[in-house]
């Protein structure tokens, strides 16, 4: 028997289980206090209403013979795909029905497409990262090269050509420092990927929050089709994060060595994946209907009204941070000089408020520190409120 140890090599918690980890004992040795969590980015606002009664109707359809269904496709039901293709469309970005392939989430999927790759393959991603992309390909033994994300560029690197990489990681809006790619940015990119024969993975799962004149898909980028895969979710658009849906976009030219990675993922996804439940993409396709577009706005900027007061204390404070305006994450400098996982304690112990340490995204992370604008209202102020008691 020979196992993989390649596991070896991965941290043995994920950030956020020692993150909970702090916080439960922390809880358990002051029970008085009340905690806000500002930490990991799960939406507290709950389904959009015409989602339920999507997903009502849709168990009822279960209910009966005549409209029970079992088995779905594999890579989504053709209504919730069209629904996606009209939404791209809407930007002027036209898609093929067999692009879009519906999902469990996007985590999911950017960790599964490696399925695709070689071993052997140069992977590179920006530091700080969203960790499952690192953790992904350390999994499987690959060859990791950091690009710098700084202050500097605002944490929105850009190619070095004397680096060559096979497989790109690019996340904007970004998590975790909220800073989005202009259509320069990207342009670069995809001109880069282009003329090294590589491939990005970009992960559009904010796109929702953009808010500014940005793009919100890097098909909106001309030659993207040809070196790029898209990933997004309905966990942050739509609140489905206990729900569990999401999608890929592999557009059908997209080819290397002669193998079309299209129809190789729809062979991967029909071979490990059994699709999204019915009644789960019957809630997704319900969110662009007329009235869902309408209720998923009003989430939206609940959420981006949280993350003007997040800002706002910053700027009171003198703090500098990214993210805010076309993200629910701000991305802040830790103040008197101390470094993430210091500061995290001091606010936990002095303010009793949670955030997410920056060095748990990479080392270009490690004096930064993340906020969510996931919380409800109330708690969102009273920690502002707290943190700009404690460190004015």
């Amino acid at each position: 028997m020979k196992m993989n140890h390649n596991f070896s090599n991965i941290a043995q918690s994920y950030l956020f289980s020692t993150i909970a980890k702090k916080v439960a004992d922390y809880t358990a040795a002051n029970p008085d206090k009340q905690v806000i969590r500002l930490g990991i980015g799960d939406v507290t606002l709950p389904l959009p209403q015409v989602a339920i009664d999507a997903m009502h109707a849709a168990v009822d359809e279960q209910s009966k013979q005549g409209s029970f269904r079992g088995y779905g496709p594999e890579q989504g039901y053709d209504f919730l795909k069209e629904s996606i293709q009209a939404y791209y469309g809407m930007r002027d970005t036209q898609l093929e029905l067999d692009e879009i392939f519906v999902s469990d989430g996007a985590k999911s999927d950017v960790g599964n497409i490696l399925d695709l790759f070689d071993k052997d393959n140069v992977v590179l991603v920006p530091d700080p990262v969203y960790p499952v992309y690192v953790d992904t390909n350390v999994m499987a033994g690959r060859k990791i090269i950091y690009m710098n994300a700084n202050e500097s560029n605002g944490f929105l690197p850009l190619p070095d050509p004397s680096v060559k990489a096979d497989i790109i990681y690019l996340c904007s809006p970004n998590n975790p420092t909220g800073a989005a790619y202009d259509r320069a940015g990207l342009k670069a990119w995809v001109d880069y990927a282009l003329a090294n024969d590589a491939v990005i993975l970009y992960d559009a799962a904010y796109e929702c929050f953009v808010s500014e004149d940005l793009p919100r898909s890097i098909y909106e980028i001309e030659g993207a089709k040809n070196c790029a895969i898209e990933f997004c979710s309905f966990s942050k658009t739509a609140g489905f994060t206990g729900t569990r849906c999401g999608y890929t976009i592999v557009p059908v030219q997209l080819e290397r060595e002669g193998m079309n990675l299209n129809k190789m993922w729809l062979r991967r996804q029909t071979t490990k994946f059994n699709g999204v439940a019915y009644i789960v993409q019957r809630g997704a396709a319900a969110i662009f209907s007329e009235e869902g577009v309408k209720q998923v706005q009003e989430n939206l900027n609940y959420y981006r009204e949280n993350a003007r007061i997040l800002a706002e204390a910053m700027d009171e404070l003198g703090i500098w941070y990214t993210g805010g305006k076309n993200s629910p994450y701000i991305w802040l400098k830790c103040p008197k000089g101390m470094e993430s996982w210091e500061f995290f304690d001091y606010l936990l112990e002095n303010a009793n408020v949670v955030g997410t340490p920056g060095a748990g995204f990479g080392e270009n992370g490690k004096n930064f520190f993340r906020l969510t604008a996931f919380g409800n209202r109330e708690n969102t102020i009273e920690a502002v409120n707290r943190i700009k008691k404690l460190l004015s």
